[in-house]
């Protein structure tokens, strides 16, 4: 299924969220966790995550620490703070409620198309 980027763009932050309330992850992870979860129909680019959890750190709703693995090269790992968690749940609590309002408003209940007025 195609999404506009639009709708992709405003919901990437939370997407990340919610991903990382599972666990530290490294950004690579955190793309193919959102492409797991959605069945492959949602992926982004490094262009895309990146500058996403450079802003959730800023804000204090995630901290990326450097792993060095024996094997490999370091990777940043980044995982929730405490207020990233609660910043999850808000996040969360809207979009319930913002998908319940348009449902409303495309006469949807329950997934069912409800007749017109």
């Amino acid at each position: 299924m195609e999404y506009g980027p639009e709708l992709l763009k405003g919901n990437i932050q939370t997407l990340v969220l919610a991903v990382l309330e599972a666990g530290a992850l490294h950004g690579y992870g955190i793309s193919k966790e959102i492409e797991r979860r959605s069945d492959d129909a949602l992926s982004f680019g490094e262009g895309t995550v990146y500058p996403a959890l450079k802003a959730l750190e800023r804000e204090g709703f995630i901290v990326g620490t450097w792993d060095n693995p024996p094997a490999g090269p370091a990777r940043k790992m980044y995982t929730l703070t405490e207020t990233g968690r609660r910043e999850a749940a808000r996040r969360r609590d809207v979009w319930e409620r913002f998908t319940q309002t348009i449902d409303r408003v495309l006469g949807r209940r329950d997934g069912k198309v409800m007749g017109c007025a």
